[in-house]
């Protein structure tokens, strides 16, 4: 089975499985898309989700963030992890978008990257997942599922992004990139047991 006929079944049994799907990280618009998406590094989306509305209710716009001062974000979202570096994070931020982008956030890879604590994958959660940007952000499920399914050799996650992009298309990449991501949660967790996991057997059945 080659890895094109590999990624034609794991879209099929996806779709499937998934629909319909909905962002994990409860936002209202782009911005606190933005900002949740930042938190998430080294953080679950269950323990982000859990802090956000406090946050929200007293800062959800880039004006309302950037008059905090550190210490107060940082008491805010202080049960995720690198709460501190995160806090200076989201003040400078949001400080940026009020100055150089009006209050808004861009509709670009570039200059979300330039943004303080927004690297790819979180530039590339906001242009697919905010704006209908195509793009395909590899998390912890993706990177190690793909190598799994051996469809990337899972050197890297700028590989297997790479890969992805190669294999699968683009309209579909939005929407797969989060069901990968539900599949593994589900089926597949990289810790205890992956007996549900019915797509691996499935993608080398001789």
């Amino acid at each position: 089975m080659t890895k094109k006929q590999r990624a034609e079944i794991v879209m099929t049994e996806l779709e499937k499985l998934y629909p319909e799907i909905e962002i994990p990280l409860d936002h209202t618009d782009v911005f606190t898309l933005l900002v949740a998406v930042a938190l998430s590094a080294q953080t679950t989306d269950k323990k982000v989700n859990e802090i956000t509305p406090h946050l929200f209710a007293i800062a959800d716009t880039p004006e309302k963030m950037s008059k905090l001062e550190v210490p107060e974000i940082k008491e805010l979202i202080k049960q995720i992890g690198l709460s501190n570096q995160k806090a200076k994070n989201l003040k400078k931020m949001s400080e940026i978008l009020v100055q150089k982008y009006n209050g808004k956030v861009p509709a670009s890879f570039e200059e979300l990257e330039e943004l303080p604590g927004v690297g790819h994958k979180t530039a590339s959660v906001v242009m697919s997942q905010g704006f209908g940007h195509p793009a395909f952000p590899v998390d912890t499920h993706i990177h190690r599922l793909m190598k799994q399914w051996k469809l990337s050799d899972g050197k890297n996650v700028i590989q297997t992004e790479q890969d992805a992009k190669k294999l699968f298309p683009k309209e579909k990449w939005n929407k797969l990139h989060i069901q990968i991501i539900l599949y593994g949660r589900e089926y597949s967790p990289a810790r205890g047991s992956q007996e549900k996991d019915f797509l691996t057997p499935m993608l080398f059945h001789s």
